[in-house]
């Protein structure tokens, strides 16, 4: 390309000896490559990750409770329900023996079901009616304990003993239809 100015003296400059193209490549070099198109998260098994209480609303405030200063009613959510949230409860925050709960934030057995209570998921006849389910599960399946805290705080119990325990009485309850 060569241009020509209108003047007495011609002068012709071509865009090499401008130094034009190489600004304009070097300013095109300092760009950001193009953006890639946003993709959703998926794990190793291929979900996406979801937190413990997905598939439940979460509790809200109406007006009225925010007039009378008191905290939102508890989501409603079956005995089934309350124990599913519950093992869901134990694998996103983790297990523990010997207490309630740690300062790393896991929790044992009874802690896992307060802090779904506490959440606002069911309410305390329904964590007590879980209780007894578990109950029923340790001692159909020859593990007579005085309560479930005992079972857990057990030297040979195991995380997937846990959960494998809150499957079958969260099964058992579905099908008593509570």
């Amino acid at each position: 390309m060569t241009v020509t100015l209108p003047s007495r003296d011609r002068l012709t400059l071509t865009v090499a000896d401008s130094g034009l193209a190489a600004e304009v490549e070097a300013y095109l070099a300092s760009l950001p490559g193009p953006a890639r198109p946003p993709l959703p998260y998926v794990c190793p098994l291929g979900r996406t990750l979801l937190p413990w209480y997905a598939g439940y609303p979460l509790p809200r405030r109406t007006v009225l409770d925010r007039l009378a200063r008191r905290p939102a009613r508890p989501v409603e959510v079956t005995v089934a329900g309350h124990l599913r949230l519950t093992t869901r409860y134990l694998t996103a925050h983790g297990w523990l023996q010997g207490a309630m709960w740690d300062q790393q934030g896991r929790v044992c057995l009874l802690g896992a079901q307060a802090a779904v209570l506490a959440h606002g998921y069911g309410t305390p006849y329904t964590a007590r009616r879980a209780r007894t389910q578990v109950m029923e599960v340790l001692h159909a399946t020859g593990r007579p304990v005085s309560s479930p805290d005992a079972w857990n705080d057990a030297a040979g119990t195991t995380q997937a003993d846990v959960h494998r325990l809150l499957d079958q009485a969260a099964t058992r309850a579905a099908s008593l239809g509570i």
